[in-house]
């Protein structure tokens, strides 16, 4: 519970220390490249799926100097997968805090790095021949990032880049005993533009 208040409080002082520089609001759409969840069932056998598929989000930040950027991160993706007469259903929400190191060229193009942490919640529907269970999870979440900002103009900016996260473990449970454990992350690009404006 301290690191979400923290977070949040974080969060809540960004735009005030950030007044005098560019505030943007805007849209991310990520391509799932190697999205890995790593299902290990304890004393049996393991499961490795990969899916590619596609994610949504939103983005909110500010330009903080003239080489630093935070932004609030908000996205949504998932797998559903069938082996066999084993389904797997998996619906990842994740809440990240970004912080971007970034250099302007000609006031046209920014090539950036960046690191982001944050939480994300998993739920998870598993149906198999030896059992059928349902989890959710809320664990600590990261990510890295690279990419490239270009400004369309005065207001619009478009992004590409490319980042691995890891989104956590889920524990599962049944009857009270932890019978398997599945590990979520994942090699994505992304694309979306931003509005900016001042506050």
């Amino acid at each position: 519970m301290k690191k979400i208040a923290g977070l949040l409080s974080v969060l809540v002082c960004v735009p005030a220390f950030a007044s005098d520089y560019d505030t943007y609001a805007g849209f991310r759409i990520h391509k799932n490249e190697s999205l890995e969840f790593k299902h290990d069932v304890k004393g049996g056998y393991d499961v490795n799926m990969r899916k590619d598929n596609f994610g949504v989000g939103g983005v909110f930040g500010n330009k903080l100097t003239d080489y630093v950027k935070v932004e609030f991160e908000t996205s949504y993706t998932g797998l559903e997968r069938e082996y066999g007469n084993n389904s797997y259903d998996f619906d990842i929400w994740s809440n990240m805090f970004n912080m971007y190191l970034f250099k302007e060229y000609s006031g046209v193009i920014a090539p950036y790095a960046g690191l982001g942490v944050g939480f994300a919640t998993v739920w998870s529907d598993i149906n198999t021949n030896l059992y059928s269970i349902s989890d959710a999870m809320f664990d600590l979440s990261y990510q890295i990032m690279f990419g490239v900002n270009f400004a369309l103009n005065d207001r619009i900016d478009f992004n590409l880049g490319c980042k691995y996260q890891y989104y956590g473990d889920i524990e599962h449970e049944l009857h009270g005993r932890d019978i398997a454990t599945t590990t979520v992350s994942g090699t994505e690009v992304y694309f979306g533009a931003v509005y900016k404006f001042g506050l």
